[in-house]
């Protein structure tokens, strides 16, 4: 990360130094990214590894539907209310004949411990690269606390059984959306 220096005032008029951010770490890409997917699109095609080292694919899903969120990281609070909430409407997204596949840029190893320590019954990707991400528009350029950095908007993508997107939930708050996004699966129909 890039930082410089630049001279600050304090409120009794004292030079102070403070970090900020030099603006060009950012390609213009990156700036730009957003999440443009919509109801009727075609879901981007995507591999990756499964917390078992295995390559998964889009595909593998073929007339299923998929609810496939993205989330920033394993075993923090957000990510794992979501992870949780997603598992535990895991029988009523079978029902619906759903399957639900999360994606971090976590390694495989780690999703195979989150799954372990939150006994998680769906599926974890592994997308370190970001390039999954990046495709969904949910690689994106975040500000916490005035500090700018790349990172996951946590978002959902919830795939028709002909591989069509049938709604998109940018920037989602991670408590009570699995029930949301099951809700909507099933006003859908089949």
């Amino acid at each position: 990360m890039i930082w410089a220096m630049s001279p600050k005032i304090s409120k009794k008029g004292h030079d102070m130094q403070r970090k900020t951010r030099i603006e060009d770490e950012f390609s213009a890409e990156d700036r730009e990214r957003k999440i443009t997917l919509q109801a009727g699109d075609e879901a981007p095609a995507f591999t990756l590894q499964n917390a078992d080292g295995a390559s998964v694919a889009l595909k593998d899903f073929a007339g299923k539907r998929v609810a496939l969120y993205f989330y920033p990281k394993d075993n923090t609070p957000g990510c794992t209310t979501e992870a949780c909430e997603f598992s535990a409407a895991y029988d009523d997204f079978v029902a619906a004949d759903c399957v639900i596949v999360g994606i971090s840029p976590d390694s495989a190893k780690s999703h195979a411990g989150f799954i372990a320590k939150q006994s998680l019954k769906h599926i974890l990707l592994s997308d370190p690269q970001h390039e999954v991400a990046k495709l969904y528009g949910a690689w994106q350029v975040r500000k916490n606390y005035g500090r700018e950095y790349l990172g996951i908007v946590r978002s959902t993508f919830l795939i028709g059984a002909d591989g069509k997107i049938l709604k998109v939930y940018k920037s989602v708050k991670a408590k009570d959306h699995a029930a949301k996004v099951l809700a909507d699966l099933l006003a859908a129909g089949k």
